[in-house]
Order: structure tokens, then C-alpha cells, then sequence
């Protein structure tokens, strides 16, 4: 598994562009949906328990961690009732746009695995292989090939191999976690780390990391116009094990082991409660004593 770093302001791994990590929404002349136009979805405002703690392995940072949606009952549902983000593609799922690569060395690491990806594993190998996987954007950016509609290592239905990413299933196939092999946006999502540097009332600095749901507004503007989100849909929260356990392996690579034990301490202390949850995620089936 590759090592974590040390989070960095400015380094925020994610959608780019229309869909940028951080762009500020607010300065948007969109009208947001309503969840009444949404009946699957819950809406974006809604109370949230949130948790701040040092970071047990840099006293330099704090982390800030969205208790709401990280005990949540989320799960990713790819190809078992996810609608897709564009209407009449809801076997993309999320992959419809492709990915944007986070920096160079995102792509560079990405093009190892491509390399390993064989046809039985990849339906696009030859188009792939031949004329390229990746492409520039208006914008200059780089990121994964768009073919047929959708990310060019993303199989359809019917692959003999496996419908989904092709690189997703190549680290399963060599007993990978597939954030190893697939660009830094698509194993990360719909988890969203961002980072704020925190003046102290002593002239000190933190850099306050925080790690939380990456909904509609995540995407910046364009968030608004995604035919479906799941992050806040009804039909994505019905997991067995909460999103701290089922994201173990993407959450210690974006905090650390140290910072991720501190993270599961917390989540447990609140779901072993016998009270009523503060603040519990709206898509969430009812909890009951």
C-alpha cells in the first residue's frame, strides 16, 4: 500500500474543474435542487456531529471528522441500484465523466497498473493500447480517457471479465487494495478531505484536515446538475458495517494509521451508545433501541 503523506494545503486530491474539490459553491448562480425533486435523496442541509482531534502523529494538524457520515450506513452500489450521475447512463455509475488525475505523480502511478491490464481483464485494452488512455481537457488537464460515453477503463455489461473499472478489478484479481491501482479521485470518493490552516488566539498555526461527505456541493457548481448522488439517497445506506469500517483501507491512507485508530476509537464510542444518535444521517434506515 503506498505510504501516506503528510497532508498539505493546496494538495487536495479530487474532481477537478466544474466539479472542483474546492470550489467555493457559493459563488454559484445555481439554484441547488430540493430533495423534494429528489425522492430518493435527503438534501444537503441537515445537523452533523462532528469530532476534532490532534493528530496523533503530527502535532501540527488537527483532524475534523464528520461523525454523521462516517457512521453512517453508506455503501457504494455500483451496478445494484445506483441511478448514475447522467440520466439514461446508470451503468457509469460515477465514472461517467472520467477521472481527473490529482498531479503528475497520480498519473504516473496510475500507468503502472495500465500497463499489467491484459484483455481478459480491460474490454477497451486494444483501443486503449493502440490510441491512448488519457486525454487533455479544455483546460489543459489531464485525466482518463473519455470512450463510448464514459471512462475508458470502465467495462460494460456483459464483459466476459467483469462489468466496472478494469483497474478496480485488477486489484482484486492480485489481492490489492484497489486504492493502488485506480486514480486518487476514485478510490477516494465519496469520502472529502479538505484542509484549512487555523489562526490561534496565541499567534500559533494548525492545519485543521478535515475528512467528510463528499456530497453534491463537493463537486462545486456542477453538483447541482447530476442527475443522481448517492451519498445522500435512501437506497445507498443500508450496510451492514458503518462507512469507518467498510473505508478502513482509503481512510488510513488519507490519515494515517495512527489518525485513523483515534478516528474508529471515537465512531465506536458512538454507536455503542444506547442513547439516540445525535445528528444521525438522514438516508439512514431508522435506529432502533
Amino acid at each position: 500500500m503506498p505510504k501516506t503523506k503528510k497532508a498539505k494545503p493546496g494538495k487536495a486530491k479530487g474532481p477537478k474543474k466544474q466539479y472542483q474539490q474546492e470550489e467555493a459553491v457559493s459563488t454559484s448562480s445555481r439554484t441547488p435542487r430540493n430533495a423534494g425533486d429528489l425522492p430518493d435523496e435527503k438534501g444537503l442541509d441537515f445537523a452533523r456531529a462532528w469530532a476534532e482531534f490532534p493528530d496523533p502523529a503530527d502535532d501540527e494538524q488537527v483532524f475534523r471528522c464528520d461523525l454523521t457520515w462516517l457512521t453512517s450506513r453508506w455503501s457504494c452500489v455500483f451496478g445494484s441500484g445506483c441511478q448514475g450521475i447522467q440520466a439514461g447512463r446508470a451503468d457509469d455509475g460515477c465514472c461517467t465523466l472520467g477521472a481527473h488525475f490529482s498531479d503528475e505523480d497520480d498519473e504516473k502511478r496510475v500507468a503502472g497498473h495500465v500497463a499489467r491490464l491484459t484483455p481478459d481483464l480491460w474490454q477497451f485494452h486494444e483501443e486503449g493500447t493502440t490510441t491512448g488512455w488519457t486525454q487533455t481537457d479544455d483546460d489543459g488537464e489531464r485525466q482518463t480517457r473519455r470512450w463510448e460515453g464514459s471512462c475508458i477503463f470502465q467495462n460494460r455489461p456483459g464483459f466476459a471479465g467483469g462489468a466496472g473499472c478494469s483497474l478496480h478489478i485488477l486489484a482484486l484479481r492480485e489481492g490489492r487494495e484497489p486504492l493502488e491501482t485506480k486514480p486518487d479521485v476514485c478510490w477516494q470518493l465519496p469520502v472529502r478531505r479538505t484542509y484549512d490552516w487555523i489562526e490561534r488566539p496565541d499567534d500559533t498555526r494548525v492545519l485543521q484536515v478535515s475528512i467528510g461527505e463528499y456530497d453534491r456541493r463537493g463537486w462545486g457548481p456542477g453538483g447541482h446538475d447530476l442527475h443522481w448522488w448517492c451519498t445522500s439517497a435512501t437506497s445507498a445506506h443500508g450496510a451492514g458495517e458503518p462507512v469507518y469500517k467498510t473505508y478502513r483501507p482509503e481512510l488510513t491512507e488519507l490519515m494515517g494509521k495512527e489518525g485513523y485508530d483515534r478516528l474508529a476509537e471515537l465512531c465506536e464510542q458512538r454507536v455503542a451508545s444506547e442513547l439516540p444518535l445525535v445528528a444521525p444521517h438522514p438516508a439512514d434506515p431508522a435506529r432502533h433501541p
